[in-house]
């Protein structure tokens, strides 16, 4: 029955995100709802879906949302709201599971957090629970799964481990750190959520998903560091204040102080599976280890497996941590048509120079000559992919459209630069530039972040200077 008509609300989220495309491939009909649907333009998967805004908190928001919906999947947190998030997590609960029988939806399948409420669980696990438990008020039968740490990038939790572990040779944290954890990779996570659909025996159940293997938190960091090729100590230090651990994540990690605070609280208990019906209910996931799963996220630093959160068209210019990378994004307007703003892209460097200040780009690949690098070595005679750019790779080319260059630089970590080029309306173009670094270890993020103010002067006159060449051209 892949003609039925699937609600994925939450759309902008970590799953929602990664959960569409897959709906998308096994034929099902996909109406993706987000508090503001400008947020999921971006989307590689966007032209395919219908895209409604929404609020769960305001029922008369989201009620059209359900017209003609026969399964909805409820993926829908308040952590980032800050203060009296537990309240609104109950209401929306509430709120979405009488629209959704007024409205005839078959089946709810929600996705909440992995805990034993039985023993001293943190807020926001204990509201996770008792989501669902307001979901089951209605009438639409509801299938629950509870999850623990969701390793693959662009995870929370993942992204947690992935930033701490990579800026800090020495590890300390609470006695948390010896706590259990059963860790569950992003696929298998998916593989059940697509498998609740056709599950019958699944509705009105609750199931605790997690990985095949049990660690304490410490040993997540450690065998990241560890598929990394870092050397990293964990150690525990007691008393330290949980504002203390959130403000510190909050500037380390891409996480935001409110989400870092529960996330935080919520490692002070076991997080680890009690009961195993999902494995006899779903017998068709294989279960892929936290190694495997870790190690498929380092396998997959590459801008092309990038969930691109930012590319909206909401920011002109923005810089954001994202899966494991630092990127710079800047989008600015040109009064030429395409092909007069790819020509002068693909017309910079060697020879020609860089179009502002050259002498800094000059100045670099002196340095990394100096350092056993390839420095400035010119241009391909007609840009090609895998054609030469100074230090860069032409990794790949769309005439008039796209242009990606990887940089060979001697830097404690990966960086390439894309530009995209679209027509506009009135016939002028909309030129894209995209920063991308993956850090490696604590000297990547110290290049990082003792070049950025430089960095970002360069970049904001590089792309205006190609603009204006295309203008003059």
């Amino acid at each position: 029955m892949t003609n039925r008509l699937i609600l994925v609300t939450g759309a902008n989220g970590y799953i929602a995100s990664r959960l569409i495309p897959r709906l998308l491939e096994s034929g099902y009909r996909v109406r993706a709802m987000a508090r503001d649907a400008r947020h999921i333009t971006g989307r590689k998967w966007s032209s395919r879906v219908e895209m409604v805004s929404g609020d769960v908190t305001s029922p008369q928001t989201f009620k059209s949302a359900l017209d003609g919906v026969h399964t909805a999947y409820y993926l829908i947190h308040n952590m980032s709201s800050g203060r009296g998030y537990i309240s609104r997590e109950l209401e929306s609960g509430r709120n979405f599971a009488n629209a959704a029988e007024k409205a005839g939806v078959q089946h709810i399948i929600y996705l909440g957090g992995l805990a034993d409420p039985s023993q001293d669980i943190a807020p926001h696990l204990r509201s996770r629970i008792e989501t669902g438990e307001a979901l089951r008020e209605g009438k639409v039968p509801v299938t629950e799964f509870r999850a623990g740490v969701i390793a693959g990038p662009g995870s929370i939790s993942f992204e947690m481990i992935r930033f701490i572990t990579e800026q800090c040779p020495i590890l300390p944290g609470p006695h948390w750190l010896k706590n259990k954890s059963q860790p569950i990779a992003t696929q298998n996570v998916l593989d059940y959520l697509l498998a609740a659909l056709d599950t019958p025996n699944g509705h009105d159940k609750v199931f605790e998903i997690g990985g095949p293997d049990i660690k304490v938190y410490s040993d997540l960091m450690l065998t990241y560091a560890r598929l990394r090729g870092l050397r990293r100590w964990p150690f525990t230090v007691p008393g330290i204040p949980l504002w203390f651990m959130a403000w510190w994540v909050d500037k380390l990690t891409p996480i935001s102080l409110p989400i870092a605070y529960a996330l935080i609280d919520s490692l002070q208990s076991d997080s680890i599976v009690h009961n195993d019906s999902a494995r006899r209910v779903f017998p068709s996931v294989q279960l892929i280890t936290y190694e495997e799963a870790a190690s498929t996220a380092l396998a997959h630093l590459h801008p092309d497996m990038l969930e691109r959160v930012w590319n909206s068209g909401t920011h002109p210019e923005i810089q954001l941590k994202h899966e494991g990378f630092f990127i710079d994004y800047r989008r600015l307007y040109a009064a030429a048509p395409p092909e007069s703003v790819y020509r002068a892209l693909i017309h910079i460097g060697g020879q020609n120079g860089w179009p502002y200040a050259n002498w800094l780009w000059k100045l670099r690949g002196w340095l990394d000559k100096l350092l056993g690098g390839p420095g400035l070595r010119g241009r391909s005679a007609a840009i090609q992919q895998g054609g030469m750019m100074d230090y860069y790779r032409v990794e790949s080319l769309q005439q008039n459209n796209f242009m990606r260059l990887r940089s060979e630089l001697k830097a404690p970590g990966e960086g390439w630069m894309e530009w995209s080029v679209e027509s506009n309306d009135d016939g002028g173009a909309v030129l894209a530039q995209t920063a991308f670094f993956a850090p490696r270890g604590m000297p990547g993020f110290l290049y990082w972040y003792l070049l950025n103010p430089l960095r970002r002067i360069v970049l904001h006159g590089l792309i205006r200077a190609v603009i204006r060449r295309s203008e003059n051209s």
